[in-house]
């Protein structure tokens, strides 16, 4: 497909991935057969909700017989994730990742962005799709993205099923030390609840608050990534940081009656160590799988653990009979 932005486009959003051109930044890192060029990226879409232009990646294929939604943590956006969907157990589904409110392309203007945005903008996006496509949805959520994932699921009841590669709460200490750029920040996280409003509202790089250097087990990779203007260099506010932190999940995964949950765990992960991920998994009532990607980092671009990737989506895939 090509990345020209679509009709959807309204005059008054951004100039699109054409203009912003991080994302081909990455490409080098992934096996070859994942890499995106300028002419085979997807095509862009632009959603007015709440007043925002949420910006949208999109692969139509008409006779896929699924509907993969891609999600993005603190740190990214949706033309990062690109790549994963062209796993070949992916690759022939239809494709959707938003940019969401605050990062990428999704300026969220005098919008008070919290992480309950974000659940409720996919959960948005997701009926505005059900009403012209009534195909199944895999979400799929890469590094901090899969608890949104696991979030909008429990949300939204109408989920097929959900991919993760990290499913960590942030409500414990210990994880919260371990997102931190340093542990004593994520120690101090509770504070920001005594923090006057205004100051709540105000806005800091992420890499000054999150240990985005651990994104990838690959220095350069990580290094883009800390320094992308739309990704780790983007700036994000303290309310948005203390409503992740201390919010508890939609629902308590002992409670989960949402879709078959598949946890495919990067095993060099240096920001979140599996353990810290099962712990939470583990409790999930309901079905489950789980995966270890043999080599991966956090954002896993290594072709070891992308093969591990594919192999255990298609398992997961052909169990809820999506394929």
């Amino acid at each position: 497909m090509s990345a020209r932005p679509t009709s959807e486009r309204p005059a008054e959003a951004g100039a699109g991935y054409l203009h912003h051109r991080q994302w081909l930044s990455y490409q080098e890192f992934f096996p070859g057969g994942l890499r995106l060029t300028a002419e085979t990226a997807p095509d862009e879409q632009w959603w007015r909700w709440r007043g925002m232009d949420v910006h949208l990646d999109r692969v139509a294929r008409p006779d896929a017989p699924a509907k993969l939604v891609a999600l993005h943590g603190a740190g990214g956006y949706g033309r990062m994730l690109a790549p994963y969907g062209r796993l070949p157990s992916l690759y022939d589904l239809d494709y959707l990742a938003p940019d969401l409110p605050g990062f990428g392309l999704t300026d969220p203007g005098r919008n008070h962005v919290t992480y309950r945005t974000w659940v409720e903008c996919v959960a948005a996006l997701l009926e505005r799709e059900r009403r012209t496509d009534p195909r199944p949805v895999v979400l799929l959520g890469v590094g901090t993205g899969g608890r949104l994932a696991y979030d909008v699921a429990a949300a939204a009841g109408s989920v097929a099923g959900v991919v993760v590669t990290c499913l960590a709460d942030p409500r414990r200490g210990e994880v919260r030390r371990r997102l931190a750029v340093r542990p004593e920040l994520g120690q101090w996280s509770g504070l920001l609840s005594l923090a006057p409003w205004p100051l709540r509202q105000a806005r800091v790089p992420v890499h000054w608050l999150a240990n985005v250097a651990a994104v990838s087990n690959n220095v350069k990779f990580a290094e883009l990534v800390w320094a992308d203007a739309l990704g780790g260099g983007n700036w994000i506010s303290l309310s948005f940081v203390r409503s992740y932190l201390a919010g508890a999940p939609v629902t308590e995964p002992e409670e989960f009656r949402g879709p078959p949950v598949l946890l495919a765990h990067p095993d060099e992960d240096r920001w979140i160590p599996t353990s810290l991920s099962t712990r939470f998994f583990d409790r999930i009532a309901g079905p489950t799988r789980f995966a270890a990607l043999r080599g991966g980092g956090h954002l896993p671009v290594e072709e070891i653990a992308l093969a591990d990737l594919d192999r255990a989506v298609r398992d997961f895939l052909d169990e809820l009979g999506l394929t």
